[in-house]
């Protein structure tokens, strides 16, 4: 079951995140266990595989506003870097962007098990 003290040690910034929830907790882990779920991964995921730069940015940059809302600082910042090298459409490892975003998701969701 996710917590708030398990979010504070994967990284989270917990009282960000609340703030923006008005302090309830439980509206907040909600939308955690939701974002988990986006389907902005998967929709991310095809892009990059695909080398569809256009579809990866819309993607990587819907994912940085849910992301940066709920204040998911390690997976926000992989994403969120991700997105600015595909608005400037810049070559660059998008894989490895993509895996580490992935890894965090998948951290994060085992502390919700």
């Amino acid at each position: 079951m996710l917590t708030i003290d398990a979010l504070r040690e994967y990284g989270a910034n917990v009282e960000e995140g609340l703030s923006r929830c008005l302090g309830k907790e439980d509206f907040y882990l909600k939308l955690v266990n939701m974002a988990l779920r986006d389907a902005g991964f998967d929709k991310l995921k095809a892009a990059v595989e695909a080398n569809d730069k256009e579809a990866a940015f819309e993607a990587a940059h819907a994912l940085k506003g849910v992301l940066g809302n709920l204040a998911l600082t390690p997976i926000f910042t992989p994403a969120s870097e991700m997105t600015e090298l595909l608005r400037a459409k810049e070559d660059a490892d998008y894989d490895s962007y993509l895996k580490k975003i992935l890894e965090e998701r998948d951290r994060l969701a085992g502390l919700a098990l």
